[in-house]
């Protein structure tokens, strides 16, 4: 293998793991989502008291958090 195809290989290799990394990172997004999904399906069929509300919110609050610290993590890698 000469060194061009060797810098081909490490580069292609690199670009993979790049691509592993955001999928890992989409898939914790996506499963926040879903979890912030059922909250307010929850809260949505069930007659829920103050204090149920505001734990809701507090949990959907931080898992919209969450998402954004993710997000940030995929638009910070540039390739």
């Amino acid at each position: 293998m000469d060194k061009d195809q060797q810098e081909l290989k490490k580069f292609l290799e690199d670009q993979l793991q790049w691509c592993k990394d955001q999928d890992h990172i989409l898939e914790e997004i996506d499963s926040k989502l879903h979890e912030m999904k059922r909250l307010a399906e929850y809260a949505l069929t069930h007659e829920l008291s103050l204090v149920e509300v505001e734990e809701l919110n507090a949990q959907l609050n931080n898992l919209k958090s969450e998402v954004h610290s993710l997000e940030k993590q995929i638009q910070s890698v540039v390739h």
